[in-house]
C-alpha cells in the first residue's frame, strides 16, 4: 500500500462519513418528522419500545441519534427512565442495519446485460435521480428524498474507494499479522471501542471493518471482537449528550454505555466459554462484507435478549448513580425545553404544546384556587396563588425563547399553524394567572379589613364567579385538546360575562346610593367584578387565536365584531343557555 492509496482511503472515510450524513438527514427530514414523536406516544411495554426503538434507528440509520432523543424525552418529562431502556435497546439493534445497506456497494454484474446491477450502474442511477430531485422539484419533500439517494450514491462511492485503496492490503505481511492479533479478545475489542468512540458512529466503523474485509485477511476470528468493540465505543456520542441534563437525563444516558458493556461482556464471556467445549467451524472463516452484516446484526440481537431480564437491575444502578429530582411537586410541572428537539420541529412542537398545557392547567388552578379566596381566605391558598403565578412566568420566559427558535426551522403547514398559535395564546394565559394574582390580593384586602358584602352584593359576585370558571374550564379543554367547536362555546358565554359586568356595576351603584354598600368596599368590589369579567376576556382571545389560525386567517377584532353573524342561531341558543344558568 503506498500514499496514493493512503490518500485513497482517506478520501473514501470522508466520502463515505458524508454521504451517510446526507442520507440520515434526508430520511430524517423525508418522514416529515413524524417518526420521533411515536417514540415516546408507543413505548407503554418493554417489547413495544424495543421494536419501535429499532424501527426508527433503522430509518434514520443511527443509534447515536436514537438514544439522544430518548435522553431529551426523559430529561424533559416525556418519557419514563425504564420506557428509555427498552428504546434504547431497540437502538442497539436496528443501527446494523445501515451495514445491510453498505452491502449493496459490493454488488457486482457479470458482463451484457447482469451489468446494470453492478455497484458501478447502480450507483451512477441513483445519483442521477438524486440530482434531478434535488435540482428541479420545487415540493420540499421531494427535494429530501433526492437528498436521500444523493447521500446513498455518496456512500457507495466512498465504499468503492476505500476497498479499492485497501484491496492490496491482503498481501502486506504487516497487515495480515495485524488482523491475527484482532484475535486477542481484548485488543480486538479495545480497537473497536477506541475506533468507534473517534468517529462517534457505529455504522461508519462497520462500514470500514467491512471495506477491509474484501483484503480477504479477516476472519471471524479477528472480526467477532473488533464488532464486539464498535457495539460499546458507539456509546460517546450519547454520554456527552447528558452533559447539562438533569439526574433523569443523565440515568437514560447512561443506559447506554451499560446495556452496551453488560452486553458484550455477557455475549463475549458465551461464546468463549461455548468454544472452549465446542470447535466452532466458522472460526477461520473469511469474513466479506455481507457476512460482517450478518454478524453483526446477529450479536446485536443476541445481546439484547441477554441483557433484557437485567433491564431492573440496569434502572435501579442509574437511579442510585444519579440521584434527585425523583420529589418533583406534581402542582408545579417542569418547565424544561429540549433545545436539543429544536432542528426536530414535530418534537419540539409536541414539548412546546405538552409545556402549554401546563401553563392552561396552572392559570387555571390560580383562578380556582384566587376565587375560592374571596368567601374563604386563609394563608395557605394565597402562597400558593403566588406560587402559581410565578410558576406560569418562567413557563411564558422559557416557552418565548424556544418559540423564538423554532421559527427559524423549515416546518410544515400544520406545524406552522401550531407555532403560531402557541406565540399567540401563551401571553394570554400568564396575563390569566396575572389576573388571578389581582384577585388574590383583593380578597387579602378583603379579611385584612374585615370587609362583608351585602347578601345581593355576594349573590352576584358568586354567579359572576362561576360563569367565569366556566369560560377557563371551556378554554383550557377546548385548548389541549384542540377542539374548535368547543373553542366556539367560549365567545357566547364571554359576551354574556361582559353583560354581566354592566349589571352588576349598575347593580351595585344603586346599592351604594341607598347606602346597603360602603363606598371602600364597593371599590374592591368593583375591582373584583372587572378582573373577573378580563378573565373571559383573555379567554376568548385563546378561542379565537384557536378558530381563526385555524382558517387561515387572524383578526380577532374583526371576528369579534361579527362573531353573532358568523354563528348565527348556534351563538343565540348558547348565549340564552348561559343567560338561563347565570341568571342574575
Amino acid at each position: 500500500m503506498d500514499i496514493k492509496d493512503g490518500i485513497m482511503l482517506i478520501i473514501g472515510i470522508a466520502l463515505f462519513l458524508f454521504g451517510m450524513s446526507v442520507m440520515g438527514d434526508g430520511l430524517q427530514k423525508s418522514s416529515g418528522n413524524k417518526l420521533e414523536p411515536i417514540l415516546y406516544k408507543m413505548t407503554s411495554t418493554m417489547p413495544r419500545g424495543v421494536l419501535l426503538g429499532t424501527a426508527v434507528t433503522a430509518v434514520i440509520q443511527s443509534s447515536s441519534a436514537t438514544s439522544i432523543m430518548v435522553v431529551g424525552f426523559v430529561n424533559s418529562g416525556m418519557m419514563k427512565v425504564r420506557q428509555g431502556i427498552s428504546v434504547i435497546l431497540g437502538a442497539i439493534l436496528g443501527t446494523s442495519i445501515t451495514g445491510w445497506v453498505i452491502c449493496l456497494s459490493y454488488i457486482d454484474g457479470a458482463a451484457g446485460f447482469a451489468e446494470i446491477f453492478s455497484t458501478t450502474t447502480l450507483t451512477g442511477i441513483v445519483a442521477l435521480v438524486g440530482i434531478i430531485l434535488k435540482m428541479f422539484s420545487k415540493n420540499v419533500t421531494t427535494k429530501n428524498v433526492g437528498d436521500i439517494f444523493l447521500g446513498f450514491a455518496v456512500l457507495m462511492f466512498g465504499m468503492s474507494t476505500m476497498s479499492s485503496a485497501v484491496s492490496d492490503l491482503g498481501k502486506e505481511e504487516w497487515f495480515t499479522s495485524t488482523m491475527t492479533t484482532m484475535s486477542n479478545p481484548f485488543l480486538g475489542i479495545l480497537v473497536g471501542l477506541v475506533f468507534t468512540a473517534l468517529l462517534q458512529s457505529a455504522s461508519a466503523s462497520v462500514g470500514i471493518i467491512q471495506a477491509l474485509s474484501v483484503t480477504g485477511a479477516m476472519t471471524f476470528e479477528s472480526a467477532w471482537p473488533l464488532l464486539l468493540g464498535v457495539i460499546v465505543g458507539a456509546a460517546l456520542p450519547v454520554v456527552l449528550s447528558s452533559m447539562g441534563a438533569t439526574a433523569k437525563g443523565k440515568r437514560t444516558a447512561f443506559v447506554y454505555p451499560i446495556c452496551t458493556t453488560l452486553g458484550v461482556i455477557l455475549l463475549a464471556a458465551l461464546y468463549y466459554t461455548v468454544s472452549i467445549f465446542v470447535q466452532f467451524p466458522f472460526v477461520k472463516e473469511v469474513m466479506n462484507p455481507f457476512s460482517l452484516a450478518l454478524t453483526n446484526t446477529i450479536m446485536r440481537f443476541v445481546l439484547i435478549l441477554l441483557v433484557l431480564p437485567f433491564t431492573n437491575l440496569i434502572e435501579k444502578m442509574v437511579t442510585t448513580m444519579f440521584k434527585g429530582d425523583d420529589d418533583e411537586d406534581e402542582d408545579m410541572p417542569s418547565t424544561r425545553l429540549e433545545d436539543r428537539f429544536i432542528p426536530h420541529p414535530a418534537l419540539a412542537i409536541e414539548q412546546s404544546r405538552m409545556t402549554i398545557n401546563n401553563m392552561a392547567l396552572s392559570s387555571q388552578k390560580a383562578v380556582e384556587k384566587a376565587i375560592s379566596l374571596i368567601r374563604n381566605y386563609d394563608e395557605k391558598t394565597f402562597k400558593k396563588v403566588k406560587k402559581l403565578e410565578t410558576q406560569v412566568d418562567s413557563f411564558e420566559d422559557a416557552l418565548g425563547t424556544y418559540l423564538i427558535k423554532l421559527t427559524g426551522q423549515e416546518m410544515n403547514k400544520s406545524q406552522n399553524e401550531a407555532v403560531s398559535i402557541f406565540l399567540h395564546t401563551v401571553p394570554e394565559f400568564e396575563s390569566i394567572s396575572d389576573i388571578a394574582m389581582n384577585i388574590a390580593i383583593k380578597a387579602k384586602e378583603m379579611h385584612d379589613n374585615k370587609y362583608n358584602f351585602s347578601d345581593a352584593a355576594n349573590r352576584e359576585l358568586d354567579v359572576m364567579c362561576e360563569a367565569v370558571l366556566e369560560v377557563v374550564r371551556i378554554t383550557n379543554e377546548a385548548f389541549i385538546d384542540d377542539d374548535i367547536s368547543l373553542a366556539k362555546q367560549v365567545a357566547p358565554l364571554e359576551e354574556y360575562i361582559d353583560y354581566m359586568r354592566d349589571t352588576i356595576k349598575q347593580n351595585h351603584v344603586i346599592r351604594l346610593k341607598n347606602e346597603i354598600c360602603a363606598l371602600n368596599q364597593g371599590i374592591v368590589f368593583n375591582d373584583l367584578i372587572t378582573n373577573c369579567e378580563r378573565v373571559s376576556d383573555l379567554c376568548s382571545n385563546i378561542a379565537v387565536a384557536m378558530i381563526e389560525i385555524g382558517e387561515d386567517a387572524f383578526e380577532t377584532h374583526e371576528y369579534l365584531n361579527t362573531v353573532r353573524e358568523r354563528q348565527g342561531k348556534k351563538f343565540e341558543n348558547q348565549y340564552e343557555d348561559y343567560k338561563e344558568k347565570y341568571t342574575l
